[in-house]
């Protein structure tokens, strides 16, 4: 699978999953959605912790450089995997070569802010 942090923008189906979505100018249709989970952010590696359990470096923790207490646990985001075509699943091109049309995208969409990325493709 190839990593991306593309921006997308997402029409949602019945399901509240992802029902079509538009990627560098060109718009997919969900096919199927194979898997659905929720990622939390790093929590373990932020600064506050880092204090607490101790480091060799020394963390800044003033007032102005400190996140919110427990910040980092309120960051997820919701991920999908999904298979997705342009028209047909396969179509055959002018040399006779058959091109897919489809493939197996992860879309993740982020609470924090309500932002849509494509963040991984197999095609």
């Amino acid at each position: 699978m190839r990593l991306y942090d593309d921006p997308v923008e997402v029409r949602r189906g019945e399901t509240d999953g992802p029902d079509q979505f538009l990627w560098r100018g060109r718009l997919w249709k969900v096919r199927a959605v194979m898997a659905h989970w929720v990622e939390t952010a790093p929590w373990w590696q932020s600064t506050t912790v880092q204090a607490v359990v101790g480091t060799d470096e020394q963390p800044d923790l003033t007032q102005e450089h400190a996140p919110p207490a427990g910040a980092d646990l309120l960051v997820e985001r919701e991920l999908w995997r999904v298979e997705a075509g342009r028209g047909m699943a396969a179509v055959t091109g002018s040399d006779g070569e058959v091109v897919h049309t489809s493939g197996v995208f992860d879309l993740s969409f982020s609470w924090s802010d309500g932002r849509w990325q494509l963040v991984g493709c197999a095609d």
